[in-house]
């Protein structure tokens, strides 16, 4: 009662929470760490304890699910490289630093038990900094890549980590090559899983006739996608991504209704989701650091002095990266970072999150032969100081560092991006109206103005109005003029779904294009 007690309080402040954050022009998440620490100090909540092996499988399917569905396989086309450098190769170079200067600063601990200190801190959570980034204007082309990292690096860490446990619990040294082969089988059994459900949910769902149920097949879906890939030792990120990918990918024109229930189903579930996970994030916080040993200043020292690392080494890679972007930016115009500015928002856009507080309270106490584990207790403060750094800290002052860095949010460019899908909308629906011979011209007149007006509102340009003749005869053949509408948004909703397809593309821009026309289409049923 105690655990439902707690998470019915977090969810509760977690809609107070955001309309905080909002007058405050501060970033919800980390007020609702702070929220989770403070209420680690309340008798009844201090006394909870949920099972760490429940934590991802809980929080991270739906957040994952909700994430990759603003994006799609065309942006992963062009942006592969990238997806690669940050979510894997940055993954395993800052395991690397990490672990090398762990061996160094903890006394007693192991090569694999440093190891599996840097696979806990290495991943970014992509929910934290999408979160975080809604406080401000930064531009699309830095969110996106940013998203696209956070799909995927959780899937590389996990493996990494779960090699490393491994060998700790057994006492045996890490196999390299083991862990090659074991992240490539993972990562190709993951997508077959991803894409077997996907189809699988897509086939049951063109037998069933109900929006809703429809749309609460798609609700059940990541959870299932994450633990068929996890009961065949796949890697479940991976296969929840490629499933979200898939069914954005079959969403075909007819499925407004639809669309409109799971963007408000999503949304608020999204919300209380991200508000409950940040709310034990902080809650376990305050209880890591707590139950360890009393030399808690040296292992604080030590976490900082790691921190410090794993920001470091962000900002080198990215740095780094600029140089490979500038040459890529011919095939990709929207590439990033492309500066120093670049660089330094997007290090401090590397939030860590879920995936790291729920490993750092995985480790046991004991390896398999009784022994104490190696390190452990400067390895789960180490994860508690970083958490702080790059979540709270980098979250309060996220707003702060935008504005000293003077980034422009592009916004003229997205809108920009915006019209031209929205006149492509245009032209499809025209056509088909045009194509149309059942009405005259009197009734067409008003037809044509009504998807001006949508046009204009989507382009941001002065609205066009009907005449009182036109609107008339309009009233007279309505019947006849409604189902030429509906062809003709049928057609628009294509177009647009196409665009999204295509490379180039910002998936995000072209959903809230096809959101509008789908309301329209909705409210006038």
């Amino acid at each position: 009662m105690t655990t439902l007690l707690m998470i019915i309080g977090f969810g509760a402040a977690t809609s107070v929470v955001v309309g905080l954050g909002q007058k405050l022009k501060l970033p919800w998440p980390a007020l609702m760490v702070l929220i989770g620490i403070a209420g680690a100090f309340i008798p009844t909540f201090a006394e909870v304890a949920i099972d760490p092996e429940l934590v991802l499988p809980l929080f991270l399917p739906p957040l994952l699910f909700a994430a990759a569905q603003k994006t799609s396989w065309a942006l992963f086309a062009i942006r592969w490289r990238t997806i690669l450098g940050m979510s894997v190769a940055l993954v395993g170079v800052t395991v690397a630093a990490v672990a090398g200067s762990a061996v160094f600063l903890i006394p007693g601990i192991t090569i694999a038990a440093a190891i599996a200190l840097g696979a806990m801190l290495a991943p970014p959570d992509p929910v934290a900094v999408e979160a975080v980034a809604s406080t401000v204007s930064i531009p699309r082309r830095i969110m996106s890549t940013l998203q696209s990292e956070g799909l995927f690096n959780d899937a590389a860490s996990l493996v990494i980590f779960q090699t490393a446990m491994a060998a700790v619990l057994a006492g045996t040294e890490v196999d390299y090559a083991d862990l090659a082969v074991s992240f490539v089988v993972s990562a190709i059994v993951a997508i077959i899983v991803g894409l077997v459900l996907s189809f699988a949910a897509w086939w049951v769902m063109e037998k069933i006739d109900h929006t809703i149920a429809r749309s609460s097949l798609m609700l059940v879906l990541p959870f299932g996608v994450y633990l068929v890939a996890e009961h065949f030792h796949a890697s479940g990120v991976i296969a929840v991504v490629v499933a979200a990918l898939e069914v954005r990918r079959r969403d075909v024109e007819g499925n407004s209704a639809e669309r409109v229930t799971q963007n408000s189903t999503w949304q608020v579930l999204e919300m209380l989701i991200t508000g409950i996970a940040f709310g034990l994030i902080g809650l376990d916080l305050r209880l890591i650091v707590e139950s360890e040993h009393g030399d808690l200043g040296r292992a604080l020292l030590v976490g900082g002095l790691i921190a410090v690392i794993v920001v470091a080494v962000r900002f080198v890679w990215l740095l780094l990266g600029t140089i490979i972007e500038r040459k890529r930016r011919k095939e990709d115009p929207d590439a990033a970072p492309l500066s120093v500015r670049d660089a330094t928002l997007m290090t401090w856009g590397g939030m860590r999150g879920l995936a790291t507080v729920a490993l750092a309270l995985s480790i046991p106490a004991t390896t398999s032969s009784g022994a104490p584990f190696p390190g452990r207790s400067f390895i789960v403060v180490a994860a508690a100081v970083v958490l702080l750094v790059t979540l709270v800290l980098a979250g309060l002052s996220f707003p702060t560092v935008v504005g000293l860095l003077g980034i422009d949010d592009e916004a003229e460019k997205e809108h920009q991006a915006t019209r031209d899908i929205a006149l492509r909308a245009y032209k499809a629906a025209m056509r088909e109206i045009k194509n149309d011979d059942s009405l005259p011209d009197d009734v067409i007149e008003p037809l044509r103005a009504r998807f001006k007006v949508l046009h204009d509102q989507l382009s941001g340009t002065t609205e066009d109005q009907a005449s009182e003749e036109q609107a008339m005869a309009f009233k007279e053949h309505r019947e006849q003029m409604m189902q030429v509408q509906k062809k003709a948004m049928q057609s628009a909703r294509a177009e647009v779904l196409k665009a999204r397809r295509e490379r180039g593309t910002d998936p995000e821009i072209a959903d809230r294009v096809l959101h509008r026309f789908d309301l329209q289409s909705v409210i006038t049923r």
